[in-house]
């Protein structure tokens, strides 16, 4: 049998001081976040402190929030800022 990893993992996407965006995935959003903020994060977002969320959605199974993070990755920066304006639309209503 299958073991599922289930519970809360979030998918969430960063704006760093340069402008650029980080994104990645935790079962913990705000400890993640912080900890990026501290220089314990990503190594990418070491040098780029401070780090701002800018987007972030909850998933039941991990490999759910796996696959969403990778898939995420490989859009545009174009296509990026769409999805973060379309997120923050929907939370406005």
């Amino acid at each position: 049998m299958k073991y599922k990893r289930t519970g809360r993992f979030y998918v969430y996407i960063l704006e760093c001081s340069d402008g650029t965006y980080y994104t990645g995935f935790t079962p913990h959003i705000r400890k993640r976040v912080l900890l990026h903020n501290k220089g314990r994060g990503a190594k990418y977002t070491r040098d780029r402190r401070p780090v701002r969320l800018l987007w972030h959605k909850a998933f039941r199974y991990f490999k759910t929030a796996f696959l969403e993070e990778k898939r995420i990755k490989r859009l545009t920066r174009k296509q990026t800022e769409l999805l973060i304006k379309g997120a923050k639309r929907k939370r406005a209503v």
